[in-house]
């Protein structure tokens, strides 16, 4: 007999950045348990990509890509009244879209370079969710309490990245508003946690990790020797979608295979 409460049949998750890397794991995971994916990006041919592989791997769920821009205000309101339309709901926000950046040193950079970054990692973040938590707030309100939100920051978070400031700054911030958000919306059953990948193997650390200096220097120190995977993301985004961890919020789930500690 299976564990019921990670049967997510019935539950809509929407995924910001969702047409690959951690974004795809976590709606890889959530189809196979039977919930409905909405993934939004930029690329349509990634999304296309993305929806045909949750479609091949689907427990039964309904999938959607959108393009979406999550820094513009107008399309976010947009492209959520769109999801509503296309699934009914949405019990789950992951608010997964981010951008990397390093810059030659922290005084050489630009207010510019900084501002794109929080823009997209963070500004992004508050739009998406404060869509989220005004459709799950009304919800509440009307009877049907309940609600996920789940900000991908990142070890770089707490862990002090040099010239990286900006992204750094980026990923502690979303971890404090995610936690606040926590502490408002629990009284309507919404739950609001974040998760901090360390060295993952996505798009975004390919060129990172194909230089043999950076593999000769941070390999040693990983304990499970090797990179981690979207697919590693799986297990967890089931778990925050689902009734077991109706109970679990204000956390910060580190998923780095030990880096941290070691």
């Amino acid at each position: 007999m299976s564990y019921k409460p990670f049967d997510l049949t019935g539950k809509v998750a929407l995924i910001t950045g969702g047409n690959g890397g951690i974004g795809l794991g976590f709606g890889e995971a959530i189809a196979m348990a039977g919930g409905d994916v909405c993934i939004w990006g930029r690329s349509a041919s990634k999304n296309a990509d993305a929806l045909a592989r949750l479609n091949e791997v689907s427990g039964g769920g309904t999938h959607t890509s959108m393009i979406c821009d999550v820094t513009d205000e107008a399309e976010v309101e947009k492209r959520f009244a769109e999801t509503l339309e296309a699934h009914g709901r949405v019990d789950g926000c992951f608010a997964n879209a981010g951008m990397s950046a390093r810059a030659k040193s922290f005084n050489d950079m630009s207010m510019d370079e900084f501002r794109q970054v929080l823009s997209v990692n963070l500004d992004a973040a508050f739009l998406t969710f404060r869509t989220a938590t005004r459709h799950m707030v009304d919800r509440a309100k009307n009877g049907d309490p309940g609600g996920r939100l789940v900000g991908t920051a990142s070890l770089a978070a707490i862990s002090g990245p040099a010239r990286n400031e900006h992204y750094a700054a980026s990923k502690g911030g979303l971890i404090s508003m995610t936690n606040a958000m926590a502490i408002e919306f629990a009284r309507y059953g919404i739950t609001a946690n974040s998760i901090l990948p360390g060295w993952i193997e996505t798009e975004m650390t390919e060129k990172t990790f194909a230089d043999p200096r950076f593999h000769g220097n941070v390999m040693p120190r990983m304990p499970m020797r090797r990179w981690g995977k979207p697919e590693d993301f799986g297990g967890i985004a089931v778990y925050l979608m689902s009734d077991a961890s109706s109970f679990h919020t204000a956390q910060s789930f580190l998923i780095d295979g030990g880096y941290w500690v070691f």
